[in-house]
């Protein structure tokens, strides 16, 4: 068998294979995994350096030397044999680094290289999923506004409600991604370095190597926190971060793949009733057998990848719960799942949840006529409030009505009839005091109460400001793969 052929006989994650961005399959790789543990190692020999202890410059200059060219084969029969993925690399980085040897992971313990990396990888992951949602958001509120006073028929219970607009209901979507760009920043703002805490987060082990210099060991703790470009450590752990990290990070993530799943969820109602359809490509299939179709596709992978994640959002949270004292292992295997998959799906979520915002197409004539066949039941509220202020009694009022529509319904449905809901209530005495008030063509804008307004406001008041902020990060995208 060939090589090419091989590598068709191993599961592979469809995650990375199909769906997540180049970019964010990078931060979870092996090689962005093992050289940020090496610079962690550079960076704790350099400041303990600084903080006096006895190692020179030529050894740290070894130690940076190596950073990236990983002998990844040497680790993997290392951990073969001690069953210990650091200790593992430790002898690997140290047959590189001869002189460097004895100092590599001086005072840590394994939760130094792997806490703190994870630590690096969620904040470069936020940043970068960051940039998705901004575009996105970008792509719905371009929309937004180009259809702010489109008149669309609006749904309660999926029911035909009142009216409202096309760009009106984008903005709910936008308002959602707002929340949890809210969210994310938050998570970023807060996320601490775990720092150089040892065995079970007292720093004994640091204090030992400063000779009981409190000072230094302080010093040691925030000093590799600023060469990797954290602002501050958490001041208390056990040997690892809390867990309740991992559990509010995927939480954010969670909340974006709920918004995509609530958008994926009415793009795809919407084409089914031929309003509005998400982009289809020229030589797109839609089905094998029905030539004819055109399957929101895209749509229903988000909604996939949506409930993938909102699932996996569970897997922290337990682990969160589950954790033992100072810590326990049971969170390792967990982890090396959940926490990339979460990534990677909601990169793969938004960059589909941006090609179909900024792809949808709208069909006005269609949307018009659900609106026309409507129109005279939503017509009736504004006629009853009439009729109350004509001295009418409000609940007889209404079940007049409620009577007229239900025959209306039965003409329509039963009969195929056309609304002929205005023109009975013109002929029912209930109404006479207020039959110059009963429109024979009832325009849609009448009803609609401040959807436009309301399109513009937002995006004036919340949106802009979003827009403002990150105008930087706009047109940093990629397609889908498939």
């Amino acid at each position: 068998m060939t090589e090419a052929a091989d590598r068709y006989q191993d599961y592979v994650n469809p995650l990375v294979e199909r769906y997540a961005s180049k970019d964010m399959r990078w931060l979870f790789s092996p090689q962005y995994k093992f050289q940020t543990w090496r610079r962690l190692w550079v960076a704790l020999a350099e400041a303990e350096a600084e903080a006096g202890l006895d190692i020179t410059p030529t050894q740290i200059a070894e130690l940076r030397a190596h950073i990236e060219d990983i002998n990844f084969e040497v680790a993997e029969a290392q951990e073969k044999k001690l069953r210990h993925d650091v200790m593992a690399h430790i002898h690997a980085y140290g047959e590189q680094c001869p002189s460097a040897r004895g100092i590599i992971h001086l005072g840590a313990t394994s939760a130094f290289v792997g806490d703190n990396t994870d630590l690096i990888q969620m904040r470069a992951g936020l940043h970068l999923v960051r940039t998705r949602l901004v575009n996105t958001m970008h792509a719905l509120a371009q929309f937004a506004a180009q259809h702010r006073a489109l008149v669309t028929m609006g749904y309660t219970h999926f029911q035909p409600a009142q009216l409202t607009t096309v760009g009106r209901r984008a903005v709910l979507w936008l308002q959602d991604l707002t929340f949890d760009l809210e969210d994310l920043e938050h998570n970023l703002d807060t996320l601490h370095f775990h720092g150089s805490k040892g065995a079970t987060g007292t720093q004994a082990s640091f204090l030992q190597l400063c000779n009981g210099d409190e000072e230094k060991v302080k010093y040691i703790d925030q000093r590799v926190a600023e060469i990797m470009g954290f602002a501050r450590t958490l001041p208390v752990t056990g040997q690892t971060y809390p867990r309740k990290y991992d559990s509010r990070v995927v939480n954010v993530l969670a909340g974006i793949a709920q918004s995509a799943h609530k958008f994926s969820n009415d793009v795809r109602l919407l084409q089914s009733m031929g309003e509005i359809e998400e982009p289809f490509g020229a030589n797109q299939v839609g089905s094998s057998t029905m030539a004819y179709k055109r399957n929101p596709m895209r749509s229903e992978r988000m909604t996939a990848l949506a409930r993938h994640v909102i699932c996996t959002s569970l897997n922290p949270a337990l682990t969160a719960a589950e954790q033992w004292f100072e810590r326990t292992l049971d969170d390792s295997a967990n982890k090396r799942l959940s926490i990339p998959e979460a990534f990677l799906a909601v990169d793969a979520i938004l960059i589909l949840y941006r090609e179909v915002a900024r792809g949808l197409v709208v069909y006005p004539a269609i949307i018009a006529r659900r609106v026309a066949d409507y129109l005279p039941f939503l017509a009736t509220e504004n006629l009853m409030m009439e009729g109350v202020k004509a001295a009418g009694d409000r609940q007889t009022l209404h079940e007049k009505i409620r009577q007229h529509a239900m025959d209306t319904w039965h003409h329509m449905r039963v009969e195929g009839g056309t609304n002929d809901l205005l023109q009975r209530l013109h002929t029912d005495d209930t109404f006479a005091s207020v039959r110059e008030h009963i429109p024979d063509k009832p325009a849609p804008e009448a009803y609609i109460g401040r959807a436009v307004q309301q399109v513009d406001e937002f995006l004036a008041e919340v949106y802009h400001p979003i827009h403002e902020r990150y105008q930087e990060l706009l047109g940093i995208t990629v397609e889908t793969h498939v």
